[in-house]
């Protein structure tokens, strides 16, 4: 008699609320994914994680540092992009800032199969990732932000700081020299790209074909590197950049 593989139970896993709204982790009835909404906005699932894991992957290719990369991510999510990050032996830290306290503790709880959290080269900053950005100078050899879905398809209409010049100039002093930037959009941003061409040395603009049941589609990945020499800003003795 042949063997059936019993499907995961479908429904809510854990849910939480914050000031921001609700977070919700599930199992799908129909392919058994995990997935995760926040105030009922498809976030992510564990069924298509390659964009995920290819933000971490071209971030890597892209820093110039060859050992004792140090990473901020911006945005746990379910973990692969840091499971990527810590796959690679140039990764020395990674820390990882994540504004909602549940998500950490759902992973700490062992609700999200893979989970690397505990990895001891691991950091976890509870709260928003600007305000780790703000208060740190060239200390990153990668920046990481995958906060929600992009400039153009926010989960919280707050996050739209994220992509708007005050704070990309932050990154950009944040980073050391040669550091990479990198931002997951589910869409081409071009404000984005512009405002990154006019602070960085470069923007990459990577296409990503992915499938979606039938559908084909495309995410991005935005790359901008900080030059390798240490030159002072365009804009440095002109502005200050302070928390939003």
């Amino acid at each position: 008699m042949p063997h059936h593989q019993a499907r995961p139970r479908e429904g809510v896993v854990a849910n939480a609320f914050s000031d921001r709204g609700e977070v919700v982790l599930r199992r799908r009835g129909r392919d058994g994914a995990l997935e995760l909404r926040v105030n009922g906005v498809f976030v992510m699932d564990d069924r298509h994680t390659s964009t995920e894991r290819d933000l971490a992957r071209l971030a890597l290719g892209a820093c110039r540092a060859r050992s004792g990369v140090r990473v901020l991510v911006g945005g746990l999510g379910l973990g692969h992009s840091l499971d990527e990050l810590l796959g690679c032996p140039r990764t020395a830290a990674v820390t990882v800032a994540e504004i909602e306290p549940a998500l950490v503790q759902w992973h700490r709880d062992g609700l999200v199969p893979g989970s690397r959290l505990a990895d001891p080269r691991v950091t976890v900053a509870v709260g928003d990732v600007a305000a780790v950005v703000y208060a740190a100078r060239g200390a990153w050899d990668v920046i990481l932000l995958d906060v929600d879905n992009g400039p153009d398809f926010l989960v919280h209409d707050g996050n739209a700081a994220i992509y708007r010049r005050p704070f990309l100039h932050a990154c950009h002093d944040a980073l050391r020299p040669g550091g990479v930037l990198a931002v997951w959009s589910c869409s081409p941003a071009p404000d984005l790209a512009e405002a990154l061409e006019a602070i960085f040395e470069d923007c990459k603009r990577h296409s990503l074909a992915v499938t979606l049941g039938s559908r084909d589609t495309a995410y991005f990945v935005l790359l901008a590197r900080r030059p390798a020499q240490r030159r002072s800003a365009p804009w440095q003795g002109r502005r200050t950049h302070e928390p939003p």
